[in-house]
C-alpha cells in the first residue's frame, strides 16, 4: 500500500480531522490532503511529526503490502470525543513494550488460561468459579487486591498502562498475537477503583476467545458480558469466606458500622461501594433490598471525606517492568538515547542520566558459596 494511503489510514484510525492535524502540528489542511491523495509526499520532518501525532513508527509508512489488521480494543464504554487517539496511543505503547522485551530477550509469555465453553451458556456461577480458579492458580491469597497488579504484570506478562481519559468509569483491554494481553486503566481513578477495573478487564482477557472469537478494531462489550465481568471481579477481589469473616468479626448482631465498612474496604483494597454490593450478594439481601443498598452507598459517599483514610497517588503511566526493560535496552546498547527518551516520554537531557554510570562486568552477586 502506497504511503499516501497509509497516511490517510493512520489519521482516520486516530480519529483526527485535517483541521485537528493542523491545530496540533501546523501542517496545513490542503498540504495534508495532497499528501493523502498522492499528489506530493511530506518531507522527512513532516512525516516524523505525523508519525508522532498518529502514534506510528516512521517505518509504518514505508512498509510494503496491505496494512495488517490491528488488534481489537474492547471497551466497557468507548469514549465519545477522542477514542481513536486513546486507542492508537495504547496500542503503540503495547508495541513499544513488546519491542523492549525482544531487545532484552525477556519476552514474558502470557500465562492466563482461557475459559472454555459456550458463551451463550456461560453464567454467573461460571464467573464465580473462574474467579476462584484464578485466585488459586495465581496464588493471590485472601486479599487479591493487594497484589493483583504486580502479579499480572510481573508473573503473567500482562501489559497494564494508566492514561488520562473520559469518562472515568471505563477501561479497556486488548489481545494481540504480537504483544499478548494488555489492559488500559484510567489514571484519574483512585487505586481501589483501578483494582476493580483491572479485575473486570482480566475477565475479558480470560474469556476473549469465548465472547470474541473473531475480533477486530474497536469494540464495546455487551451488557451481559459486563455483568459477568462485574461478578468475576467482585468474587476475585472479595472471596466469600475471607470477606464474610471480615464482616462477621466487626458486626454487632446483625448490623455493622460504616466505619467498619471503610476498614474492610481498605483491607481488600476496594471501594466501600464494592464492599456494600458484595455484602448484598454474600448475605442474600435479594433484589427487593437493592434500593436499600443503593441508599447505603449514597450515605457512604457522604461519609467518605470523614472515613476514607487512604492515600491514592496517581500511578506512573508506564509499568515498572516497561521502564526497567527500557533502561536495560539502553545500557546494553540496544536502543539509542533518542528512542529511549521517546519510549519513556522524557527529554534527551533527562535520558542522559541513565547512561552516565555504565554497568560493569562485576555487577553480580554470588547466590551461594562457591
Amino acid at each position: 500500500m502506497p504511503i499516501h494511503d497509509r497516511l490517510r489510514h493512520a489519521r482516520q484510525r486516530a480519529g483526527l480531522s485535517g483541521a485537528q492535524v493542523h491545530d496540533r502540528i501546523g501542517i496545513g489542511v490542503s498540504s495534508l490532503s495532497e499528501f493523502e491523495n498522492g499528489k506530493r509526499e511530506p518531507s522527512l520532518s513532516q512525516l516524523q511529526k505525523l508519525a508522532d501525532l498518529y502514534r506510528r513508527s516512521v517505518s509504518f509508512f514505508f512498509a510494503e503490502g496491505p496494512i495488517a489488521a490491528e488488534p481489537a480494543v474492547l471497551w466497557r464504554m468507548r469514549p465519545q470525543d477522542n477514542a481513536g487517539e486513546i486507542e492508537v496511543r495504547f496500542l503503540r505503547l503495547c508495541e513499544q513494550y513488546h519491542n523492549l522485551e525482544m531487545w532484552c530477550d525477556e519476552r514474558a509469555p502470557v500465562s492466563l488460561h482461557q475459559a472454555k465453553g459456550d458463551a451463550t451458556k456461560f453464567g454467573y456461577s461460571d464467573a464465580e468459579e473462574l474467579a476462584k480458579q484464578v485466585r488459586r492458580d495465581l496464588q493471590l491469597g485472601d486479599r487479591p487486591g493487594q497484589c493483583l497488579l504486580a502479579v499480572l504484570e510481573e508473573v503473567c506478562g500482562v501489559k497494564v498502562f494508566h492514561l488520562d481519559f473520559e469518562p472515568s468509569g471505563t477501561a479497556a483491554s486488548a489481545v494481540s498475537e504480537t504483544f499478548g494481553a494488555a489492559v488500559l486503566l484510567n489514571a484519574n481513578n483512585a487505586r481501589w477503583r483501578r483494582n476493580h477495573d483491572l479485575a473486570h478487564e482480566l475477565f475479558h482477557l480470560l474469556t476473549w476467545s469465548l465472547f470474541h472469537p473473531v475480533a477486530g478494531g474497536p469494540m464495546v462489550a455487551g451488557d451481559r458480558e459486563e455483568k459477568l465481568a462485574t461478578t468475576f471481579a467482585s468474587n476475585l477481589l472479595m472471596p466469600s469466606e475471607p470477606f464474610g469473616s471480615a464482616i462477621n468479626s466487626r458486626a454487632r448482631g446483625d448490623k455493622i458500622t460504616f466505619e467498619s465498612l471503610f476498614d474492610i474496604a481498605r483491607q481488600f483494597d476496594v471501594s466501600v461501594e464494592s464492599v456494600l454490593w458484595r455484602m448484598h450478594i454474600v448475605y442474600n439481601r435479594g433484589q427487593s433490598s437493592s434500593d436499600l443498598t443503593k441508599g447505603e452507598i449514597d450515605q457512604a459517599k457522604r461519609l467518605a471525606p470523614l472515613l476514607e483514610e487512604r492515600e491514592s497517588p496517581k500511578p506512573h503511566p508506564w509499568p515498572a517492568r516497561y521502564r526497567a526493560l527500557a533502561i536495560k535496552s539502553l545500557r546494553r546498547g540496544e536502543i539509542a538515547i533518542g528512542r529511549f527518551a521517546e519510549y519513556l516520554n522524557i527529554s534527551r537531557h533527562e535520558a542522559m542520566r541513565f547512561v552516565e554510570q555504565e554497568a560493569t562486568d562485576d555487577e553480580e552477586v554470588q547466590i551461594a558459596p562457591a
